[in-house]
């Protein structure tokens, strides 16, 4: 009698044939489902007349739409002023903005080509972050839905494969919180301060910051120092960059100041509302710490992050610190405050994020670089706090190399700034980094104005701070030629440079050797590159992992030489 079982092979081939389908309507229905969580609807905007205006020309760098304005000043900084509905300032920023939202998105993804050169990671990549985003619009209010809708319209065509324009600058909006989660690395290495009573020379509030976001060189030449007077709410002012209708930094019309701090964060599990955002809520709807505490407590973010609040009304400086899941108040108990990338509330500072980011980060000796500085400033001046945020030495002095993340001026800022409150002043650093001019914006004049009749300077010319004579020094002219070898190495140079020379623009510095050190290993010269890593070691190291990096390098020199 014949045996009809399929044989052992044969039932094996249609497990496996049954396994691949399996496997592969898992990845079509992933890939669908990544589609359709990706797409991002506008608003439905009531009123949409504002879209067909216009911009009128004052002058080259100088536009007007109605009563809005745009120009650029002989400073540097580009000035922005819009008022009205959420969705008609939108359209009003766009229009007269449009050149630099191009520009800044072809610089961000010129960026990210290089960050991720692979066209097939990068397309992966675009799902992911669709996930994480998936529930974005709903985490935003629908004032600022409509407001960044309104400033899409002016968007490219060119990035419409990665998504619509209303969907990529919403999702811009979040780009800090989901970069900051997964790299959780110097592209925000912030410090800021503040100073008021004993501790101020007028004994008014002062406070300064430096924004350490490095998203490449062409990201941050066009900054842009915006005026909103909304329909409700507070006016106030911030210094952004072209699409961007987030707070970084800003002061809103009450004396009330914003600035973010980022700190260690987990990946995020869904969207939230972008810390930008709510940055944004607080400088618009706030007058004090009370009413901004309680705007930040009704919000969950991505990601976990210190805001310092600068208060006129109650003439001091608070950090309000969030994570994913709590919201925490810290109020330093003196006449002066520093915030750089950890927390130090009591209910926050233990957490294990926390503790790690203290053992391992630049964050804890740059908070004690500043305390240092400021015990030895006396009460704080406008210029003092200038100086603060130019210093780059190590604690007690220590020449750590130009760039060392440990320093407070890190040659990287994408801006520099110092409000004074109670004045309404605002003081805000241009190119290159904290090295050029300071020139200040009084807010009454500004929201003062009833349109803009003519192309003229705003700021206030006899408040502007001189630039820094290290930009007119041998050292600065080295650490351009530093910086300029530097990209080469990082993009993996491995011949054509002279070493030695490198080595000579920036001594002082860690990194420097560590670049040595990478540019002999790929060379397969290892006793040279081993003699470099040995020099790093010996230097002001930035950060735990950096250092473990530098021994695993060394260890491979040995091995390869013995083998």
């Amino acid at each position: 009698m014949m045996n009809h079982k399929p044989s052992l092979r044969r039932r094996l081939w249609r497990f496996v044939q049954w396994t691949f389908l399996v496997f592969c309507l898992l990845l079509l229905a992933g890939y669908l489902y990544l589609r359709a969580v990706a797409i991002m609807d506008p608003p439905a905007v009531t009123d949409t007349r504002s879209a067909q205006a216009r911009r009128d020309s004052l002058g080259p760098y100088c536009y007007t739409l109605g009563r809005n304005w745009f120009r650029r000043s002989d400073s540097g900084l580009y000035e922005l002023y819009v008022e009205g509905q959420p969705f008609e300032r939108g359209v009003a920023n766009g229009k007269l903005t449009r050149e630099l939202v191009v520009k800044q998105e072809d610089a961000f993804n010129e960026q990210i080509n290089q960050m991720v050169p692979s066209g097939a990671y990068r397309h992966f990549l675009k799902y992911v972050i669709g996930w994480f985003n998936r529930n974005l619009d709903e985490n935003v209010t629908q004032e600022y839905k409509e407001e960044i809708y309104g400033v899409s319209l002016s968007a490219s065509d060119q990035y419409n494969y990665i998504g619509s324009n209303y969907q990529r600058l919403m999702n811009y909006h979040a780009a800090h919180d989901i970069g900051h989660a997964l790299q959780n690395m110097a592209l925000v290495g912030c410090t800021s301060f503040g100073t008021w009573n004993s501790r101020s020379a007028d004994s008014s509030l002062i406070v300064g910051r430096n924004f350490d976001f490095y998203v490449g060189d062409k990201f941050a030449e066009d900054k842009i120092v915006a005026f909103v007077r909304p329909t409700q709410g507070h006016a106030f002012m911030m210094i952004t960059w072209g699409g961007m209708t987030g707070v970084v930094s800003g002061m809103n019309e009450k004396g009330l100041t914003v600035t973010l701090n980022a700190a260690k964060s987990d990946l995020p599990a869904g969207s939230a509302t972008p810390i930008s955002l709510l940055g944004r809520e607080i400088l618009q709807y706030a007058q004090n710490i009370q009413e901004a505490l309680s705007i930040a407590r009704q919000r969950k973010t991505f990601v976990s992050e210190s805001i310092l609040i600068g208060s006129a009304q109650d003439n001091k400086a608070v950090v309000i610190e969030k994570t994913p899941e709590e919201t925490s108040l810290y109020q330093s108990g003196q006449d002066y405050l520093i915030c750089s990338n950890h927390y130090q509330s009591s209910a926050l500072a233990g957490q294990p994020n926390n503790r790690l980011q203290l053992e391992e980060s630049a964050s804890l000796y740059r908070f004690q670089r500043v305390e240092e500085l400021l015990q030895r400033a006396g009460p704080l001046t406008l210029p003092k706090a200038v100086a603060l945020l130019r210093d780059q030495k190590g604690q007690r002095d220590a020449d750590i190399g130009l760039g060392n993340e440990k320093a407070v001026n890190q040659l990287i800022a994408h801006h520099s700034v110092v409000f004074q409150p109670q004045k309404l002043l605002v003081s805000i650093s241009t190119a290159p980094w904290q090295l050029g001019p300071y020139v200040t914006y009084d807010l009454r004049k500004i929201f003062a104005l009833q349109g803009l009749p003519a192309d003229q300077e705003l700021r206030d010319t006899a408040r502007d701070l001189p630039a820094d004579t290290f930009l007119n020094s041998t050292d600065y002219q080295n650490f351009v030629y530093f910086r300029r070898i530097k990209e080469q190495l990082r993009r993996g140079a491995s011949s054509g440079i002279n070493i030695v020379t490198f080595v000579q623009s920036n001594p002082s510095y860690y990194h420097t050797y560590v670049l040595a050190g990478d540019y002999f290993f790929r060379r397969k010269e290892y006793e040279a590159a081993a003699r470099y890593y040995e020099t790093a070691k010996t230097k002001e190291i930035a950060t735990i992992p950096e250092r473990k990096y530098i021994l695993a390098q060394i260890e491979q020199c040995q091995k390869r030489l013995k083998s």
